[in-house]
Formats: structure tokens, C-alpha cells, sequence
């Protein structure tokens, strides 16, 4: 998969720089409100936190917010199951709100033209281990993506608009 340019910042210096690869310790089956499988997100854990990369068809062309949602259910058609942002923390929405971020907040994803993606992010503030930022928490947690662009500033969305694909993380064996 290759990184798009829309990751920026402490996501593209934390997400080349430095990293060793092993094996993916989870995964999330995207799902549309259909039902049907969009594509796939896998999970590794590694010294900067978590790194998500993940391959997706059959979205809209354009910018979506995408985030980790606080519980591990994607119940179609509009994905309401997967709760609220996942925010152990306590902070306000958004990589760009002074008050922030939620520890699952991510830089949009950018869709091709041909409905598309593929990009790879890291997440700062998550673990795959124990404790309270663990996306393997009780209840499990969700990656879901959103019909439009967040705009990294507004409580407690971004204004992203509708979840349209969502997959309950899952450890791998």
C-alpha cells in the first residue's frame, strides 16, 4: 500500500522514520451499509503506537474523516452501534483543536477517483496492549469512515457527516 500525501506532519515523520515492521496483531473487515465488504485495515503495534494500514473500494471520490470508534460493533446501515469516538483521555475532537485530540483522531482519507484508497497512518496515542488507550479495551473499539472530510477542529465529529463503512478491530491469532 502506499501512503498518500494527506498524511502530514507527526503522522508522516512518526509513520517512516524509524519503524520496524511485525506482523499485524489486528484487523478490521470494512463493511458498507449494505453489509458488504469494502476492504481492510490491519493493526501493528510498534515503538510510535499503532500503525493502521488499509485498503479500501467503492467510496465516494473526495477527502473522509475516518476514526476509531469506542465500541466494537458495526450494525448496518448507518453504524450507529460503534458509539461515539474512542477518547479515554477525556480531550476535545480534532488533530488541530488546542483542546485535543481524541487518541484515535486521524488525518483525513483520501479516496481516488476510481472510489479507492490505500494509506497507512499511526496512531500516537493508542496501544494494542493493556491499559486505558488500548483498542482492545472491553467492548472492543471500531474503525469507522465518514461520508465527508473532517474538518480536525469541531466537537465532538468534525462535522465528517455519515459513517459510511465501518469493521470492529479484531486481535489476530
Amino acid at each position: 500500500m502506499r501512503t498518500h500525501s494527506l498524511i502530514s506532519g507527526l503522522f508522516l515523520s512518526v509513520g517512516i522514520l524509524g519503524m520496524a515492521q511485525t506482523t499485524p496483531l489486528a484487523q478490521a473487515d470494512l463493511l458498507n451499509s449494505s453489509g458488504a465488504i469494502l476492504g481492510k485495515a490491519t493493526f501493528t503495534e510498534n515503538l510510535n503506537g499503532v500503525e493502521v494500514a488499509l485498503g479500501v473500494r467503492g467510496l465516494e471520490p473526495g477527502y473522509h474523516g475516518i476514526h476509531i470508534h469506542q465500541t466494537g460493533s458495526c450494525e448496518p446501515p448507518d453504524f450507529a452501534s460503534a458509539g461515539g469516538h474512542f477518547n479515554p483521555t477525556g480531550k476535545v475532537h480534532g488533530l488541530k483543536n488546542p483542546a485535543g485530540p481524541h487518541a484515535a483522531d486521524i488525518p483525513n482519507l483520501l479516496v481516488n477517483p476510481d472510489g479507492t484508497a490505500s494509506a497507512v497512518f499511526v496512531l500516537p496515542l493508542v496501544t494494542l496492549g493493556e491499559g486505558d488507550n488500548s483498542l482492545f479495551k472491553e467492548g472492543g473499539t471500531a474503525l469507522v469512515i465518514h461520508a465527508g472530510p473532517d474538518d480536525q477542529v469541531t466537537d465532538p465529529a468534525g462535522n465528517a457527516g455519515d459513517r459510511v463503512a465501518c469493521g470492529v478491530i479484531k486481535a489476530l491469532p
